[in-house]
């Protein structure tokens, strides 16, 4: 008798048109509109009009840089409309998977704190919170309702895009993650994801540490513009930032050193995923915004407050290619073929 080889899966067959069904239609059109004022606002600003613009508002000190900033926001809100159709279509599984991932990873992370932070700000807000800056420097940035209507659409776009994006993950490599942290198969690289694993979590330290001083009432390491402007809504942002800091550490060291016993696989990929996108992402948001002058800060970044914006894009880097790293190989690993069975 002649022995069949056999593979540790059976192979697997072409990707499948996404389901369009009614929830999924309904999560894109949603996504869709919610993106709508937005660039809408974005449009306006650039036209030339003032709405939403108090007098003296920082906005106005730097007319092309301005027109600059907001030219690249709506085309990133763009990109959100774009992948919104791609997760929905049957050309989005034919794109290649990071030309997907990424963009949907860099969406995730700077909804993700936005989704966080603006319900903890209102809620901070109820029980009696500081909303405006005590400092003779503060100065007026926008008017409280399009703070309203742009958040409210970004929770909206990261609700409906995320779960589109779990969707089509799932139809896609849904293989990936399934089974528990204890059932991983031991690796030839575990010592290096370790490495970068405990150098991620340990240059987490920095930026998570200093946003926690922030938050708290520390005034160390902030320039001027930012200590004049502190609020109730500044320091929930600053605990939201170190809990970020926090989770993509935990996620990249419950990952390499196997951690967690029965827990599902993609709660620590969730938290890898998650973490990774808001401490890089906003690290080099920030980054840009405050060379600029548009975020509403007057002064330049200190050179600790750039430390922190570099160490979190390093962070995060370090833990999305650990993860990238993770699911790559075990990929690989399932596709392999076993030796073949003694006749």
């Amino acid at each position: 008798m002649t022995p069949t080889p056999r593979t540790s899966r059976t192979p697997a067959p072409l990707a499948p048109a996404p389901r369009t069904g009614r929830a999924r239609a309904v999560l894109r059109t949603l996504a869709i509109a919610a993106c709508l004022p937005y660039i809408a606002l974005k449009s306006a600003w650039i036209a030339g009009s003032r709405l939403g613009i108090p007098d003296h508002s920082t906005l106005l000190d730097h007319r092309t840089t301005m027109i600059l900033a907001n030219g690249v926001s709506a085309l990133m809100d763009g990109a959100v409309v774009v992948l919104a159709l791609l997760l929905t279509r049957p050309r989005g599984h034919r794109v290649p998977a990071w030309l997907l991932v990424l963009p949907v990873w860099v969406a995730t992370g700077l909804l993700l704190p936005i989704m966080t932070g603006f319900p903890l700000q209102m809620l901070v807000r109820l029980l009696g919170g500081e909303t405006d800056g005590s400092g003779a420097a503060a100065r007026p940035f926008l008017d409280e309702w399009v703070f309203g209507v742009v958040y409210t659409g970004f929770i909206v776009q990261g609700l409906t895009l995320g779960s589109l994006f779990v969707l089509h993950a799932r139809d896609r490599w849904g293989h990936l993650w399934q089974g528990t942290v204890r059932d991983l198969p031991d690796s030839p690289t575990t010592p290096v994801l370790r490495l970068a694993a405990v150098a991620a979590a340990l240059l987490a330290l920095v930026p998570g540490t200093m946003h926690l001083l922030w938050a708290t009432g520390s005034t160390a390491g902030l320039n001027e513009g930012r200590i004049a402007e502190r609020t109730g809504d500044f320091s929930v942002l600053q605990a939201v930032d170190a809990l970020f800091a926090v989770t993509a550490a935990t996620g990249a060291l419950l990952l390499a050193f196997r951690l967690g016993g029965r827990l599902p696989l993609t709660v620590p990929l969730a938290l890898a995923w998650g973490g990774s996108g808001a401490v890089a992402c906003w690290g080099g948001w920030m980054s840009i915004a405050s060379l600029g002058g548009v975020d509403g800060i007057g002064d330049r970044p200190t050179p600790a407050m750039g430390l922190i914006y570099a160490v979190q894009m390093l962070v995060g880097m370090l833990v999305l290619t650990l993860g990238a790293y993770f699911l790559a190989e075990r990929d690989a690993a399932e596709a392999r073929p076993l030796p073949a069975a003694r006749a």
